[in-house]
């Protein structure tokens, strides 16, 4: 079952990337009015945090197809609510009960005028590995951190292309540090990934592939090949140095000849949450 197939009678509309960005913020924002902790993910957050390369998105022919966030459980009820006020239709109470079945909690909404689909993720993302949003979704506003967006995309273990452009991008247009404004945080990265061999396997194994994808994008100058080169060493490095815990080092012990993540049909019925 999908949890899209409601909506499988409805084809997307030509809607331009700005069109998804803007309604992204406008719904945020009335979030922030209303006292709801909402923040973009996905794609749409990877625009907003990178208005110097939309150029770049645009020529790496790297569409926006819907809208994702992620908040707080104890925000539900208000934000189905706020999207019945913004005329946004809900999916059946069918689907939602699967979701939460699953694990993932999530909420979909589909606007029947503009044909535009927004999914909403509660506390964690719970694909191929967890990615917890405790005390994260402050931080930043109106998307999640730099630092998480680029977790959401390297926890992907069958990464695709979509997901190799955006995390290409969002590198180039920030630098590493030990803060989350505008940085890739390699503190609380590498900490996260000192707890759980999984995720740190999936991660530094996507982050060298990036760098094997790289070449073939000329859209990047050499420049700013050099420097996504750099920053993802740099991440490799930090993430080695960190010290692991003793969880980490007994499946470490294991490694791949035991399955290290969660296959994602089985957490979420399909690539929604994905950043599509």
């Amino acid at each position: 079952m999908s949890t899209v197939s409601q909506f499988s009678d409805f084809e997307m509309s030509a809607t331009s990337s700005s069109d998804f960005i803007n309604e992204a913020i406008r719904i945020a924002e009335v979030g922030k009015e209303r006292g709801i902790v909402l923040r973009v993910m996905g794609a749409c957050a990877i625009r907003i945090h990178c208005p110097n390369s939309h150029q770049i998105l645009d020529r790496l022919q790297r569409a926006i197809t819907d809208v994702d966030f992620m908040s707080y459980s104890k925000f539900e009820e208000k934000i189905e609510q706020m999207f019945k006020d913004l005329s946004y239709r809900s999916e059946s109470e069918t689907v939602k009960l699967y979701t939460h079945m699953y694990g993932q909690v999530r909420s979909g909404y589909f606007d029947l005028k503009t044909q535009r689909k927004v999914d909403v993720f509660f506390d964690r993302l719970q694909m191929c590995h967890n990615v917890d949003f405790k005390n994260r979704l402050e931080i930043d506003f109106p998307t999640l951190t730099v630092s998480d967006i680029l977790l959401e995309k390297m926890q992907i273990v069958k990464i695709n292309e979509k997901d190799v452009k955006d995390t290409l991008v969002l590198i180039n247009e920030h630098d590493v540090g030990e803060e989350d404004r505008e940085t890739i945080n390699l503190k609380y990265i590498s900490r996260l990934l000192a707890q759980d061999w999984g995720f740190y396997y999936t991660m530094t194994t996507n982050l060298k592939r990036l760098k094997t994808f790289l070449p073939q994008y000329d859209v990047f100058g050499n420049d700013s090949k050099s420097v996504i080169e750099h920053r993802i060493d740099k991440m490799l490095e930090h993430i080695e140095e960190q010290p692991k815990s003793m969880k980490w080092r007994m499946r470490a012990k294991i490694g791949t000849s035991r399955k290290w993540y969660a296959d994602v049909d089985e957490v979420s019925m399909g690539n929604v949450g994905r950043g599509e």
